[in-house]
């Protein structure tokens, strides 16, 4: 199971993540309780090793500054939210980076489509939220039948593992789910979460 601890702000919510063994990371540019700036990402993105993936998280910026402040920030990896286009992906893949394609459940069907994204990721109605959501109800969709995307919203500690499974879900994305109060980490809760959803 591939897990992103998203939303991180801290070295030390950083290393949690790194140590419990989450294969990617996310950092925030986009306004947010959440959100950092590049200098910021560039200095946590030190903490990241080899092998472990860090991520630019955007919601409604042109894909064109998207890419510049990842590449400010030394992010090989862009998610972008938000109405996009598969012209979006491209450029994005043209800047030589990669891309994770957010859409929410309530998206038209052909926003659920491979646009060629490296990573699709499916989120609550509201990201960001913290809502759950029926993940069974993607579980059938043939449209992912044998995609690598990522389920988001509405996850913690004790529901991922059935989340996900309900879901037949590739990957798993965390941000709200592991928190202590908006914005801030709770460090035993990331360890918990990446041991629960790599059970």
């Amino acid at each position: 199971m591939f897990v992103k601890v998203c939303g991180l702000s801290t070295p030390e919510s950083v290393r949690a993540a790194v140590d419990a063994g989450a294969d990617a990371v996310g950092f925030v540019l986009t306004a947010s309780a959440r959100v950092v700036s590049p200098s910021q990402a560039a200095t946590l993105r030190a903490e990241v090793p080899a092998g472990v993936s860090p991520v630019g998280v955007f919601r409604d910026e042109p894909v064109a500054d998207a890419v510049a402040i990842a590449r400010a920030a030394g992010l090989e990896w862009i998610q972008l939210h938000g109405q996009r286009s598969r012209e979006d992906v491209a450029t994005v893949h043209d800047a030589g980076m990669k891309l994770i394609r957010a859409v929410t459940i309530d998206a038209a069907p052909e926003e659920l489509e491979d646009w060629g994204e490296d990573l699709l990721l499916i989120d609550a109605a509201v990201p960001g939220s913290g809502q759950s959501w029926d993940y069974a109800s993607v579980a059938a969709l043939p449209v992912l039948k044998g995609r690598h995307w990522l389920l988001a919203g509405g996850l913690d500690p004790d529901n991922v593992e059935q989340a996900s499974a309900a879901a037949h879900a590739w990957g798993v994305d965390v941000s709200s789910g592991v928190e202590a109060s908006r914005g801030v980490k709770d460090l035993a809760a990331i360890s918990a979460f990446v041991r629960a959803a790599k059970g």
